[in-house]
């Protein structure tokens, strides 16, 4: 089988502009990078008010495993199968981040025949959004220390400062720095850090603002510190609100690309799925639905976090209805859930594919917690037996959910035309009560613990002694009426990562809680949530070359 890499260069690509042109998007709208890739003028959305809306699917997974599910490969392969079976749809994903495309995983843009190009713009520099958010952070973070040197009108205190620098690769060294040494012409000593640039909150912000000046209000509500008074200080108190929009102004335009078989695909912003909410921008979003009759688009991680922050979130501040949801699951992923390990995987083990199989079965439950119509997509492997898929087939039919097996990896479109099938037909068929978990007027601690005990199956939730003050501190500054968007290991419904399939009989630990005032949301800390990875003992990087004829080895 050929590499992800292979197969991309191999791809026979459209000029973007065709690609646009069937969506009704004139050159004009269209910024060019290069001869595949634009951004969209935001007055396509604007002149489209009013327009109909198409339908909207949200591809989400159980908890994600060693294994692999294959949850950017199913969006994008359903896309292309949509579009096979006479449908006009597009997919839209969030920009892969550097980091982790150097670290552990590799490209992220899809696999095998399902995957969106030019694979390897996507995977690197696309087209800047990264940089720009980067450069803002990090304007805003020079604007606080020089203000500090400045005098400090605002009267920072330079020990709450919560502002952090960011970097779009892993790097471990920078989780813990020291700034402003030396002479005193260098500013302020102070003890600071990194985190990488798409866990900064204007990452956050840039996909959930609605327009440009959506976009700025949303800054100026930063809350980069607090004052000597213990009052928050925000990015509009230091008048940095206009210069960090303007390094901005071309990153909120999405991103048009198209995957390995034509379907326009939408490429744009890319939350952290942990400290944000790990969903593509609403600005893409919203566009996609306005050109498109159907638009595919995922969160990051297993249901139990991205679904419920898709829909507990975005869809709330964006006024979204989706009108179906995918859940993707491999047997591989379900016998790990079990207790089997990777390199045994390959073989039939009916009783751990039954005991992982609790994971995909609450994962079931949770989606239908919000009243929209659900279908499993099995995600096909060669070591996948008749035993084990008919067993997975049973069970879903017991659950009263339908199960797809999809081959979208090999197969392309194609593989992806019972999948896209069941969902066409699901929309037209099924009812659709869609409504949210709770009400952001709740109490901070009830939200939560609404979350842990529908979602995670969590028996309660303790709160640090940490959490409950700055509870009371948000409540004082009236801060508490805002969604709540969970930071916990994506690897198990509970907050211990060595407790996959369904955990019952545990409770989540609240350490702390971070408020993103301007993305609009309350961040509520269970575990350590690491917002600056490291590289591992051998990084992607050293498998990854450029040949001298141009062509890229070990992307992926």
């Amino acid at each position: 089988m050929k590499t992800d890499v292979q197969i991309a260069q191999e791809a026979s690509m459209k000029p973007i502009v065709e690609v646009a042109a069937k969506l009704g998007i004139d050159e004009d709208q269209l910024e060019l990078y290069g001869k595949y890739k634009a951004k969209i003028s935001l007055d396509v959305l604007k002149n489209a008010d009013g327009k109909p809306d198409g339908k909207l699917i949200l591809v989400t997974a159980i908890n994600p495993t060693a294994a692999g599910e294959g949850k950017t490969t199913t969006n994008v392969g359903l896309s292309m199968g949509l579009n096979a079976i006479g449908k006009r749809a597009i997919t839209t994903l969030r920009e892969p981040s550097l980091g982790p495309c150097f670290g552990v995983k590799g490209g992220a843009a899809g696999g095998g025949y399902a995957q969106v190009v030019p694979m390897e713009d996507i995977n690197l520099h696309f087209t800047g959004d990264i940089h720009a958010i980067t450069t803002a952070n990090n304007l805003l973070a020079a604007l606080i220390d020089n203000h500090l040197h400045q005098g400090n009108a605002l009267g920072i205190d330079p020990k709450r400062i919560v502002w952090r620098r960011v970097l779009d690769m892993n790097d471990r060294a920078l989780r813990e720095i020291t700034v402003g040494l030396g002479p005193k012409g260098n500013g302020v000593t102070r003890v600071d850090g990194f985190d990488i640039s798409v866990a900064s909150e204007i990452m956050a912000i840039l996909c959930l603002a609605l327009d440009m000046k959506d976009l700025k209000e949303r800054l100026s509500k930063m809350i980069i510190a607090y004052n000597y008074n213990n009052e928050p200080v925000t990015a509009g108190d230091l008048g940095a609100t206009g210069s960090l929009a303007l390094l901005l102004k071309d990153a909120i335009m999405p991103n048009l690309v198209q995957t390995l078989e034509n379907t326009p695909a939408i490429i744009h912003g890319g939350p952290f799925a942990n400290i944000a909410h790990g969903a593509n921008s609403v600005v893409a979003t919203k566009t996609a639905l306005k050109i498109a009759d159907y638009v595919v688009t995922e969160a990051g991680f297993g249901a139990d976090l991205g679904a419920e922050k898709f829909f507990n979130i975005k869809s709330r501040f964006a006024g979204l209805t989706p009108n179906a949801v995918v859940i993707v699951a491999t047997v591989r992923a379900l016998k790990n859930h079990g207790g089997v390990a990777k390199a045994d995987l390959g073989v039939e083990n009916l009783k751990a594919l039954a005991d992982g199989f609790e994971n995909l079965e609450k994962q079931v439950e949770n989606v239908g917690k919000f009243g929209v119509p659900a279908v499993v997509a099995l995600n096909a492997f060669p070591t996948d037996t008749e035993a084990e898929l008919q067993f997975v087939t049973e069970q879903c039919e017991r659950l009263g959910v339908d199960m797809v097996l999809s081959e979208v990896w090999a197969k392309g479109g194609e593989g992806g035309k019972a999948l896209a099938e069941k969902v066409v037909e699901i929309i037209d068929t099924k009812p659709n009560d869609f409504k949210y978990l709770y009400d952001v007027d709740l109490s901070i601690q009830e939200k939560i613990e609404t979350i842990a005990k529908e979602i995670y199956g969590a028996d309660g939730v303790d709160f640090s002694g940490a959490a409950l003050k700055e509870i009371a501190k948000y409540e004082k500054f009236g801060l508490d009426k805002m969604p709540i968007c969970m930071a916990k290991t994506q690897y198990s419904l509970s907050d211990d990562p060595k407790k996959l399939g369904r955990p019952r009989g545990f409770k989540i630990s609240i350490k702390s809680i971070r408020v993103s005032a301007g993305a609009g949301f309350l961040v509520a800390l269970a575990g350590d949530i690491m917002t600056m990875p490291g590289l591992p003992k051998v990084p992607a990087a050293n498998h990854m070359d450029i040949l001298e004829d141009g062509e890229i080895v070990g992307l992926f």
